[in-house]
């Protein structure tokens, strides 16, 4: 899913969990539009199947209050007007109509996320099994023309593109089943994120323009993302690709569309770099200097090499001048990893440390690697709270680690280093007990945390 927020695409993938993996993509059935008088909201479809939208409700006032107290109503006509600016016809318009209505269950859902909760060795175990492992390689076989065209064009290996499409909507068996329109509009008249949306809403309104697709084939998640993975209407308007030669580019239901169209975003968008690796597991020696890991930090890999870092069979690293990063995503106990400049195409994508590491681990396993090393014994882990209270006291200390929310971000795990440095601890930014009580003062005492489960992104 590129980028939104991209805490939304864990909790979605969670449920993705539950599906059959041997499910493909489906034709959706079309649904008539949402109607505008009250009805009761109707049960889940099955999925690839597009539930009839709830009809339109009432705003809550808090979602005016950024449009000057405007009405739903008097909100549309001018995003309509700009609509029209920016080259959608009135024709698109009066075809889209029927969708573009306001659904406050929509603005309360994106309001009410909740943070995926499981930490990387979990996440990854799941995610990057060896179904969807053995499945976008059998869709590399399946789509090889596609794939070789890709490569060619683009330069993003297939092995790199499986792995988003398998993670994002597992080769098209999960992709949503809302209309697409209604989320868009109710999310560009809530406050939140409004001129994020007005734009989304414009984008998709631009898809049915080009004649890619219908309102009424524009179903996808309730946040907005459209096709096999799961693009936002401004990435689709603009990467995506015709690759089966239809006239139309048909990220939902054309597998070629969605191997050439994520191929061109990863190149174009994401500025991935033709040849060069993305990530690599690795082996560390316990004397490594930790200060110098994560993403912050990048050396060649004859430096890394020169601290005793090397492949996970013990073979050594090439003593060359590629840079890379060492990224512990769970301290120095858990498992490594060099991540390269492509690396950060991952992050890009989504902003979840978990989430990317897992896409660029799968792109690995699909290419041919060995599993991962698991650790050698469970890794601690904070407690929520504790979490939430080490954020506090960052804060305290001065630290910008985004909102205090229990989460165990980028911008945390920067702070954590900064302070393990401070008072002398292993700063390999996976925030310890002791680092807690160090930061709680004399006289605090460490609880303990075996077995708890931080929230991280």
């Amino acid at each position: 899913m590129p980028t939104i927020a991209r805490g939304l695409t864990l909790t979605a993938l969670a449920a993705a969990l539950l599906l059959s993996t041997a499910a493909s993509a489906q034709l959706f059935q079309q649904q008539p539009p949402p109607a505008r008088p009250a009805t009761p909201r109707a049960a889940p479809a099955a999925p690839g199947v597009a539930a009839p939208r709830p009809a339109a409700t009432a705003p809550s006032p808090r979602a005016a209050s950024c449009h000057g107290g405007a009405s739903f109503d008097k909100f549309l006509a001018e995003l309509k007007q700009r609509a029209v600016a920016e080259g959608v016809s009135q024709g698109t318009l009066a075809a889209a109509a029927p969708y573009l209505v306001y659904d406050q269950g929509i603005v309360n859902r994106d309001r009410g996320q909740r943070v995926f909760g499981q930490i990387f060795t979990q996440f990854a175990g799941r995610m990057a099994a060896p179904y969807r492992m053995q499945q976008g390689q059998q869709r590399i076989r399946t789509y090889a023309a596609a794939f070789a065209r890709a490569e060619k064009e683009y330069g993003v290996p297939p092995a790199v593109i499986a792995a988003f499409w398998g993670l994002e909507s597992d080769f098209g068996a999960n992709m949503g089943n809302l209309h697409t329109l209604p989320s868009l509009v109710s999310l560009a008249y809530d406050c939140r994120r409004s001129e994020m949306f007005q734009n989304e809403t414009i984008a998709a309104l631009k898809i049915i323009e080009r004649g890619d697709l219908s309102p009424s084939e524009m179903i996808g998640s309730w946040a907005g993302e459209l096709g096999q993975t799961q693009f936002l209407p401004t990435h689709y308007f603009n990467y995506a690709v015709d690759y089966d030669g239809d006239g139309h580019r048909n990220m939902l239901l054309s597998a070629p569309d969605v191997i050439g169209s994520t191929a061109n975003y990863i190149a174009t968008g994401l500025k991935w770099r033709r040849g060069e690796p993305w990530l690599q597991e690795i082996r560390v020696p316990s004397n490594l200097p930790w200060e110098q890991t994560d993403l912050s930090t990048k050396h060649p890999r004859s430096k890394w090499a020169a601290w005793g870092v090397t492949y996970p069979d013990g073979k050594p690293l090439p003593n060359d001048d590629l840079p890379a990063s060492v990224l512990l995503p769970m301290g120095r106990t858990g498992p490594a990893f060099l991540a390269y400049e492509n690396f950060a195409a991952y992050t890009e994508w989504n902003n979840s440390l978990i989430y990317a590491t897992t896409a660029g681990y799968l792109a690995t396993r699909i290419a041919g690697a060995p599993p991962m090393r698991q650790p050698a014994q469970p890794v601690a882990q904070l407690q929520f709270a504790e979490i939430k209270e080490l954020q506090q006291l960052l804060v305290r200390a001065g630290f910008n680690v985004g909102k205090v929310d229990g989460v165990l971000g980028q911008q945390s795990r920067v702070a954590v280093k900064a302070m393990q440095q401070k008072y002398g601890l292993p700063a390999d930014s996976w925030p310890t007990a002791e680092l807690l009580m160090r930061m709680r003062g004399p006289g605090a005492q460490a609880q303990p945390s075996a077995g708890a489960m931080p929230q991280a992104r």
